[in-house]
């Protein structure tokens, strides 16, 4: 299935790392303009850099974690791409905490990043979503459609209601805009790799253990999962809003 982003402006928050950059590359092969969303200058401006600078690059950065910096990230956007047709809410913090560990500010960092930017950001990028018809997919995971005691509860509470925001924009915004989400499993990024194998008691016997926790046996590259987002945002998709798509090798199959 060829797919053909020629002359479409995207947004993709996040976009300086792992999946969020995988989404960035494969919207460039795919004909796309892409506005890149990192935290500071330096950042957005390195990974625009490292992707050859090409003039189909834009930078839009700032924090996604407060309405203030989403605004000022879709503005960026906008200005730089002249409209929006897709946005994709990439931006994410992952790091897993017991309950009796959990503090404040650790809850607010969570759900501000994982769950207020999606918000917000869609919230800023509307009017020019709607002009273009476009659409938005969101990065969930598939601690969002089940519990999942590696990720934590503040993690899978953020991811949750991720999916659900997903479900309740799309009932609201149809048919103008569409909305999914994806909601991957294990990906092999250096967020996955940094939180979870390299802080790990034994690190080589947590990647054994994270190679043997879905079906297949795996975890997933960033390119599958930038794959499926492109597919959600094309007009292969055009039917499709309100959903999860799972990406997870078959994990919340079996649970």
């Amino acid at each position: 299935m060829q797919l053909d982003f020629s002359d479409k402006r995207v947004l993709v928050t996040g976009g300086t790392r792992g999946i969020g950059r995988a989404a960035v590359v494969a919207f460039l092969n795919a004909g796309a303009r892409v506005a890149v969303n990192g935290r500071t200058d330096a950042s957005t401006g390195s990974a625009i850099t490292a992707l050859g600078g090409t003039a189909r690059l834009v930078p839009a950065p700032g924090n996604v974690a407060t309405e203030a910096g989403c605004k000022a990230i879709v503005a960026a956007a906008i200005a730089g791409l002249g409209g929006l047709d897709i946005l994709v809410n990439c931006a994410g913090v992952g790091e897993a905490a017991k309950i009796e560990d959990v503090t404040e500010a650790f809850w607010d960092h969570m759900l501000g990043v994982n769950l207020k930017g999606a918000f917000f950001c869609t919230r800023w990028a509307l009017a020019a979503l709607r002009e273009a018809k476009g659409n938005v997919v969101n990065l969930a995971s598939d601690a969002g459609l089940m519990g999942d005691l590696g990720a934590g509860a503040v993690y899978s509470a953020s991811k949750g209601g991720l999916v659900n925001m997903t479900r309740a924009m799309a009932l609201e915004l149809a048919p103008e805009v569409r909305v999914n989400s994806v909601c991957p499993g294990f990906v092999d990024t250096d967020m996955v790799r940094r939180d979870y194998i390299e802080r790990a008691a034994d690190p080589v016997a947590t990647e054994r253990a994270l190679m043997s926790y879905a079906p297949m046996k795996r975890i997933a590259t960033p390119e599958e999962i930038a794959s499926a987002i492109l597919y959600l945002a094309s007009d292969h998709a055009r039917y499709v809003t309100g959903s999860a798509l799972q990406i997870d090798g078959g994990t919340t199959a079996g649970r």
